[in-house]
């Protein structure tokens, strides 16, 4: 083949595949948010969207919008049934999803029904009080459900069975206090806790550090414990006890991530896996990570698909030890 000849098929390849990231680039990029505005799925979002934007992955901004009911059921469904082929949209989950889908919470869809895209970072689950509630320390709390847990309000994202349920249940249990007696009040994510924690209706919140850490560090509200290996090296999160170091052997991590619809087109897919495998692995982005109180966990496409199917069949277990399902 002659030189002419060869950088005439060069230039035609890459104008092929210049032409394909065209097509599969979002026209109007959307990532949606399964819950009220403040919580931990809102700050998915736009963690991706201000990454995606600052690194000029995305021509045109992103737009977040909100799809709360059932802890990410509504939002699931909603694009398996009626958005399957959507390219243009994302979607967040987090541990608690999986957790959820482990139970058959989402209905008749099921965890291989939509295409996981990305992981972005984890948070830890964390036991929140208003600042000058009268519970000091996890054990405070545990003696005052022990004598009488229907007076003691807890306020989680989600019913019984949920991610923020389940980090409650497994200190009961620890504590010899049945998880069946606690006094639940359901929200619709970490927004909702914060708001109703700080407004009196609940004494206590079961959610996670990253929702609460702005609350913290107004000096609104306390954390009694945090469910990580060893506590953290941050300023302002040095402090803060874990469960473990007060006796409750308990870790919670909240992975943070996005799927797309189950006919997005391998182009699409395709498009949105190399734009977060290059976001992941940037500095910048690392940065705005840091800025929302996460910790890094990055895993795109197959590995994220295998770890998703690895994690729901591991909640389903725990599901059936507390008796949530058959």
């Amino acid at each position: 083949m002659s030189t002419t000849l060869r950088n005439l098929t060069l230039t035609l390849a890459a104008s092929v595949l210049l032409s394909a990231q065209a097509v599969a680039e979002p026209k109007r990029p959307e990532c949606i948010a399964p819950a009220s505005p403040g919580g931990g799925f809102d700050l998915t979002c736009k963690l991706a969207q201000s990454g995606l934007v600052e690194a000029k992955l995305l021509d045109k901004p992103m737009r977040v919008t909100y799809m709360p009911g059932g802890v990410g059921a509504v939002a699931y469904n909603t694009v398996v049934a009626q958005r399957p082929a959507d390219g243009d949209t994302i979607v967040a989950f987090s541990s608690g999803s999986l957790l959820n889908l482990a139970q058959g919470k989402f209905g008749r869809f099921d965890e291989k029904a939509v295409r996981w895209l990305a992981a972005v970072g984890a948070s830890y689950g964390a036991i929140a009080v208003k600042a000058d509630s009268p519970y000091k320390t996890l054990g405070d709390l545990v003696e005052a459900l022990k004598k009488d847990p229907s007076k003691v309000v807890i306020g989680s994202g989600g019913t019984v069975g949920s991610q923020d349920w389940m980090q409650t249940a497994l200190i009961a249990k620890a504590a010899g206090i049945n998880p069946k007696e606690l006094r639940y009040v359901a929200l619709e994510g970490g927004g909702e806790i914060a708001t109703a924690l700080l407004g009196g209706h609940i004494q206590v919140g079961s959610t996670d550090i990253s929702d609460s850490m702005p609350h913290v560090e107004a000096g609104n509200m306390r954390l009694l414990a945090v469910f990580a290996e060893q506590r953290f090296d941050e300023p302002a999160m040095k402090d803060i006890p874990t469960a473990r170091e007060q006796g409750y052997d308990i870790v919670w991590p909240v992975v943070r991530g996005f799927y797309v619809g189950p006919k997005v087109t391998d182009e699409q897919y395709n498009w949105w896996k190399a734009s977060f495998d290059k976001l992941l692995a940037s500095d910048d982005f690392a940065k705005l990570r840091d800025q929302r109180e996460l910790f890094p966990f990055a895993m795109t496409g197959a590995e994220l698909d295998a770890y998703v199917q690895k994690e729901v069949a591991r909640y389903r277990g725990m599901a059936k030890e507390f008796g949530l399902i058959q």
